[in-house]
């Protein structure tokens, strides 16, 4: 079933990168928190927090990839049922269904990944000693604040991290399947193979790495901070204390890990799509 090769092509691929380019996301992660690189531990444990990655990377990238490329799908067959000259729209409506299947997907995916990012990155930022301990300080205060309470904090930063997201995977994921179509065009074929699909994603990715970054900045930010408090306060707060150039913090680390994790993450993606029988 097409669900499943989605299911296990997006999980292969969500934990290829992950792994593979950790202590990159560690850097940037330090770079951008408020106390600072050195004091969040600087080149130190740069694996720490992973455990939360192993165990969140393969759920959230195959609910993501299985959720898009259904939107996808059915966003094209209802646009081949109406009625009216397809043909002649298809150049202009194609782009837009794909961002908007790739939102679709994000917001999805957030589920899992927003919990799983605060986790890490409190045990990135050394506020605790591993992935355990951050969740089980967050589970610690049920008495305090309730299970509610708890569900809040678990997806601290949700809001922020939708709105990276969004932007980021309609800058993305548009590109990418328009250097496939030109691909598909130039070479006169239908399929796509992995290498070209990891270089198609690289540019993308990177592209969109640099663009969000300032939301980038503003969601770690949010999810390290020790007090909840809404974006548009803790925005003030940046440019109050650090000035605009706070929110292109780690913008480096992040087009490179993101760069990189584009090529492994849709390369891996189109690798074990074409792999398991069907042509994207």
């Amino acid at each position: 079933m097409i669900g499943k090769v989605q299911l296990d092509a997006g999980a292969l691929a969500g934990t290829s990168v992950d792994l593979s380019l950790y202590p990159i996301d560690t850097l940037k992660t330090r770079l951008q928190s408020s106390h600072g690189f050195q004091a969040s531990g600087g080149f130190r444990g740069i694996y720490a927090g992973v455990g939360s990655a192993i165990i969140g990377s393969a759920p959230g990238a195959a609910l993501f990839f299985v959720t898009y490329e259904t939107s996808k799908s059915y966003l094209r067959e209802g646009r081949k049922a109406g009625v009216g000259n397809s043909n002649q729209i298809s150049q202009w409506t194609e782009p837009v269904e794909h961002m908007i299947a790739a939102s679709v997907g994000e917001i999805a995916a957030c589920a899992v990944r927003v919990p799983t990012e605060v986790v890490k990155q409190r045990a990135q930022a050394i506020q605790y000693k591993s992935s355990m301990d951050a969740l089980g300080a967050i589970l610690g205060q049920r008495r305090e604040i309730g299970l509610g309470g708890v569900w809040k904090e678990m997806y601290r930063g949700w809001s922020i991290t939708v709105m990276r997201e969004v932007p980021f995977t309609i800058i993305q994921f548009p590109l990418w399947e328009g250097m496939k179509e030109w691909c598909r065009r130039t070479q006169g074929r239908e399929g796509i193979s992995a290498t070209e699909s990891a270089v198609f994603g690289s540019v993308a990715g990177a592209v969109a790495a640099g663009v969000t970054t300032p939301l980038d900045v503003l969601k770690t930010r949010m999810m390290l901070s020790t007090e909840r408090q809404g974006a548009m306060k803790l925005l003030g707060q940046i440019l109050k204390t650090s000035g605009p150039k706070a929110f292109f913090a780690g913008i480096g680390p992040r087009i490179i890990w993101i760069s990189a994790g584009g090529a492994i993450f849709l390369g891996s993606y189109q690798w074990a799509y074409n792999a398991l029988g069907t042509i994207t």
